[in-house]
């Protein structure tokens, strides 16, 4: 360590200004005051001897003229095989109450985005096992996909039941970034993962809500810097969770507005685009291996043309929009199928049946999404019978895209089910060409495979 020494001039909030009268620490270094209790990452230089960092810890205790010792390196978090099937905070200490690390290094945690020449041009899907998802939503392995919905609708319930299905028919390592969630929340998912077997394959990484505006800002990069190792030095397949995306363009915002930055639109930071690319960007599939990103996206009152909406989006190569509709109609995993897209779903991609199918259930949503205000106007007896067998077809789809998951088997007593592509584009073919008109919509509501619905109701044609 430097004994580069400063000087506490102000403090307002989170933000401290700090006087050196030798030299003046680079941007993003490490500073500590009050006997290392208190870490302060450089922000900005404001002349030739100060500087205006962010705590990224409680300044309680900390007073003008502390003394502040320049450490000499950025923020830094551990790397390696010792980093399996641990808990950890910003800073890369371990917080699972399961002893000190050993078998690491460690590494910054701003890095520069992999280069285009090292990026790897060809698209794979990546199946997860959830009927909606797979056939109409595909996910590209190495891609970012964003999960979108406002509060309550169920985006934390279907990262974890991604994670449940991901791990077990995956060799890599999975890495669940908690960016200002609930404590709640990350204490029930790492019980969850040990339940389940596979934590030692998975690392967590938490900036909390209640945690500073700094801390819940790096955190997101202290993820990224875990699964680069993995992807580049140990040349694994790594499946990033990140919950919630907005949480980080949220601290982003409260730094900003403490720095004393005028704000843009709707009150958000001017550098809300730069901030984010320098996350998304270093996500990426290279020659050496692939970090496939799943993110948990907030939506402000339910509104998608919110600016940190509309700026996710364009990271995205799959968007799955949740709908607060369609949990009150008990269609669960809620997504609202016309809304959510994939650049994957194309002919070269995911072949020829898939897209023509996919087109079709999207078709067929569609009009009946049309034929709704008719039919709530002048009641279904009133439609062409062509419009009826829309009708039925589409009802019938939406419960078969229904499926009951691991992560809620406690809640709800049905059994998780994993799905295979095939079973799911083949229960959706057999559906368009009317072979279940005759079975009630219930049959196929919150069943695996469309084989357990021949099984449901030919238990109810017996009884």
């Amino acid at each position: 360590m430097s004994s580069n020494l400063g000087t506490v001039v102000s403090i307002r909030g989170s933000v401290v200004d700090i006087q050196f009268d030798v030299d003046l620490p680079p941007i993003h270094s490490l500073l500590q005051a009050n006997n290392g209790k208190i870490f302060i990452e450089v922000l900005a230089q404001i002349d030739a001897h100060r500087v205006r960092g962010i705590a990224l810890t409680p300044t309680q205790g900390l007073a003008r003229g502390a003394e502040v010792v320049d450490t000499g390196e950025p923020l830094l978090v551990p790397v390696g095989g010792g980093i399996l099937s641990r808990m950890f905070d910003v800073f890369g200490n371990a917080i699972d109450r399961e002893g000190p690390l050993s078998n690491v290094e460690w590494r910054s945690v701003h890095r520069a985005p992999p280069p285009l020449s090292r990026r790897s041009t060809k698209s794979e899907v990546f199946e997860t096992g959830i009927k909606a998802i797979d056939v109409l939503v595909p996910l590209e392995r190495g891609g970012k996909a964003g999960l979108f919905g406002g509060a309550g609708v169920g985006k934390t319930v279907l990262l974890t039941e991604m994670i449940h299905n991901m791990i077990g028919h995956q060799e890599g390592v999975s890495i669940f970034c908690g960016i200002g969630e609930r404590c709640r929340e990350g204490e029930e998912l790492y019980r969850d993962m040990k339940d389940a077997g596979v934590l030692p394959n998975m690392v967590m990484i938490f900036g909390q809500m209640n945690e500073p505006p700094g801390s819940r800002f790096r955190v997101g990069h202290a993820a990224l810097t875990m699964a680069e190792y993995f992807r580049d030095d140990e040349h694994r397949d790594v499946l990033l969770l990140m919950d919630n995306i907005f949480r980080f363009i949220q601290a982003g915002m409260e730094v900003s507005g403490l720095m004393g930055q005028m704000p843009s639109r709707l009150g958000y930071q001017p550098t809300m685009g730069t901030e984010l690319s320098s996350l998304e960007e270093r996500i990426a599939n290279t020659d050496a291996g692939a970090i496939t990103s799943i993110q948990a996206v907030y939506v402000p009152a339910d509104d998608l043309t919110d600016p940190a909406a509309v700026h996710t989006f364009s990271h995205l190569s799959a968007s799955i929009v949740l709908s607060r509709k369609r949990a009150s109609e008990g269609l669960y995993p809620a997504i609202d199928l016309l809304q959510s897209s994939s650049k994957m779903a194309t002919p070269g991609i995911v072949g020829e049946r898939h897209y023509r199918l996919a087109q079709e259930i999207r078709r067929t949503l569609a009009q009946y999404e049309d034929l709704k205000d008719i039919i709530a106007m002048l009641g279904l007896e009133q439609l062409a019978p062509e419009d009826r067998n829309v009708v039925a077809r589409a009802r019938r789809l939406e419960r078969f895209l229904t499926q009951p998951f691991f992560a809620t088997e406690q809640f709800s007593g049905i059994q998780g089910k994993l799905v295979s592509l095939e079973d799911s584009l083949d229960g959706c073919e057999r559906i368009l060409r009317d072979e279940f008109k005759d079975y009630p919509e219930r049959a196929l509501y919150m069943i695996g495979a469309i084989s357990e619905a021949e099984g449901k109701a030919d238990l109810r044609h017996s009884s």
